[in-house]
């Protein structure tokens, strides 16, 4: 692997501009010798800091020998991972990149997946010794000065890397290739550069503790002027705060006319009691710690539910159903992110009804475009046959998500079809499935 195979085919151009540690630029700035009983003016400083900000995606190439004779020039791509403010990509040609090579080589490249313009960069690429001796195939920069400086990449779509990465012949018989599989970690690092200064008489303020003091008002009651029973258990809460965490409480305590029908209570300076027969008690303990301290329970409580239990059983997906009724947008956004990591083949259709049904779009277009990818598996879970017999429509929109992933691969998305997975009567392990659809 010589550096003159670096930089294939010009998509990535080095700029002569210095090397690739950080850069550190100093300005002073003092008032002269001021005049006589003028006060003197506060020094003040910058700090220009030209730095790498870096990250790491692993890719995995399962079943190589597969792969093989797909053809000069076409490529495996790795999901898109996030570095710097930019999406990017690796590139695997199992049949080389340069024609001229006729697939003696295997070609790899990092390419910028997102928009940007002269975006510059240090690449890292490791290929995995799976021997367990630790003599890793590595190509860095970071370890090295660069003459000409970082990598420029001009534009998306640009790449840099190896046409001939390896030879063929030398990695199908080397430790590198296990079991049919190859690992590839690349390491990114993209240019930055900030500018810090200094202004006189600056106090640093702390992060904000409200959500603190309010779960400890709600822990103690002090106050408290309603109180809400739920399955037989009382909580104790405060109207002004929920009135101004969610509309529906505003509407339920400031109301005029809620006014006048609870006068009579007020005068009495009895608490009003109101019971909640939609809830169970720790669902309603989870949308009160919300409301107080702006956050969800912790993950250990939002877990604890999770296991082997339909996700309208969660407890996520009963907050999320209360979010969307008692009009928390925070909330719902809040149980969309945590569900949103707790996707899987097989919980994605059940998660999608989810959404649907209490109008988590966010969620919901995750889960579409999931499916989507997916779909060969996803059709054969039980998840799929409850939106087959409960949210026929929904199983409409998976499959025009896919034809909208089609028409990505046909523009150089991902290299392996998704009808194609259906029509071959195979799934992405290889398996043979029969199409359900």
């Amino acid at each position: 692997m010589d550096d003159d195979d670096a930089g294939g085919g010009g998509d990535a151009s080095p700029q002569h501009e210095g090397g690739g540690g950080a850069v550190v630029i100093e300005r002073g700035a003092g008032a002269t010798a001021p005049a006589r009983d003028a006060a003197a003016a506060s020094p003040t400083s910058s700090r220009s800091v030209t730095e790498t900000v870096n990250g790491s995606h692993r890719f995995v190439i399962q079943g190589y020998s597969l792969a093989k004779g797909m053809g000069v020039g076409k490529h495996i791509a790795s999901e898109t991972f996030a570095v710097g403010g930019y999406q990017w990509a690796i590139y695997f040609y199992p049949d080389g990149k340069n024609p001229e090579d006729n697939s003696a080589y295997v070609s790899v490249f990092i390419a910028l997946a997102s928009e940007g313009t002269d975006v510059r960069a240090l690449f890292e690429l490791t290929l995995q010794d799976q021997s367990g001796r630790g003599k890793h195939k590595v190509h860095s920069h970071f370890d090295r000065a660069l003459d000409a400086g970082p990598y420029t990449l001009k534009y998306r779509g640009s790449m840099w890397g190896y046409k001939r990465f390896f030879r063929r012949t030398a990695l199908e018989t080397s430790d590198f290739l296990k079991d049919d599989c190859l690992k590839i970690n690349c390491t990114v690092g993209v240019v930055t550069s900030t500018m810090e200064y200094s202004r006189p008489h600056s106090l640093e303020v702390p992060d904000s503790d409200i959500g603190y003091h309010f779960g400890t008002l709600l822990e103690s009651q002090e106050g408290a002027d309603v109180i809400f029973s739920v399955a037989g258990e009382r909580f104790h809460a405060h109207k002004l705060v929920l009135a101004a965490r969610s509309s529906f409480f505003r509407s339920e305590f400031l109301d005029p006319e809620s006014d006048e029908e609870n006068s009579e209570v007020d005068t009495s300076n009895e608490i009003k009691e109101i019971v909640i027969d939609d809830m169970e008690p720790k669902v309603f303990q989870a949308v009160l710690h919300f409301m107080y301290r702006d956050n969800l329970v912790g993950d250990d409580e939002l877990s604890a539910s999770s296991s082997d239990c339909p996700i309208f059983d969660t407890l996520a997906g009963k907050l999320l159903a209360v979010a969307d009724k008692y009009e928390l947008p925070r909330l719902r956004v809040l149980c969309e992110s945590y569900l949103c990591k707790q996707i899987s083949v097989k919980s994605v259709a059940t998660t999608l009804a989810l959404a649907d049904r209490h109008h988590a779009t966010e969620l919901k277009s995750v889960c579409l475009k999931f499916a989507a990818e997916n779909l060969s598996a996803v059709i054969r879970t039980d998840g799929f046959d409850y939106l087959k017999d409960n949210c026929p429509a929904l199983q409409s929109e998976i499959l025009r998500t896919v034809a909208g992933c089609e028409e990505e691969c046909s523009s150089g998305g991902k290299s392996q079809s998704v009808w194609g997975q259906i029509s071959d009567g195979g799934d992405t392990s290889g398996r043979r499935v029969r199409p359900r659809v």
